[in-house]
């Protein structure tokens, strides 16, 4: 059984930054591919990042703004989130393909 516990949502406001973290259970993290999805209110859930052997990949809403990158001696990946909109308002998800972490929340205030 894998688990991935996110921690490092909150409030901030706008043009403010967060990091997001997300600690992965199990062996062998290095040949997964890691990810982030969110969730606003009323919305469905959609893709933010996601990171693999091959490279680093963002959503267009987010590019330039968030880095995903990971710490395989730590089981962990990061989420930078820079020059946050209220827009960027969700639930943030960690994901390892079945696998997901129970939500982070980010709020961006005005």
């Amino acid at each position: 059984q894998v688990q991935l516990v996110e921690s490092g949502g909150g409030l901030v406001q706008a043009g403010g930054s967060l990091r997001l973290s997300c600690a992965a259970s199990g062996r062998a993290f290095t040949t997964y591919t890691m990810g982030w999805f969110r969730q606003a209110a009323g919305k469905e859930r959609e893709f933010v990042a996601t990171i693999n052997w091959s490279g680093t990949y963002y959503a267009d809403s987010v590019k330039g703004r968030f880095t995903l990158s990971r710490d395989n001696a730590k089981n962990t990946v990061y989420l930078q989130m820079n020059s946050l909109k209220p827009e960027d308002t969700a639930v943030y998800y960690c994901n390892r393909g079945e696998y997901w972490g129970q939500g982070t929340l980010v709020t961006v205030s005005e």
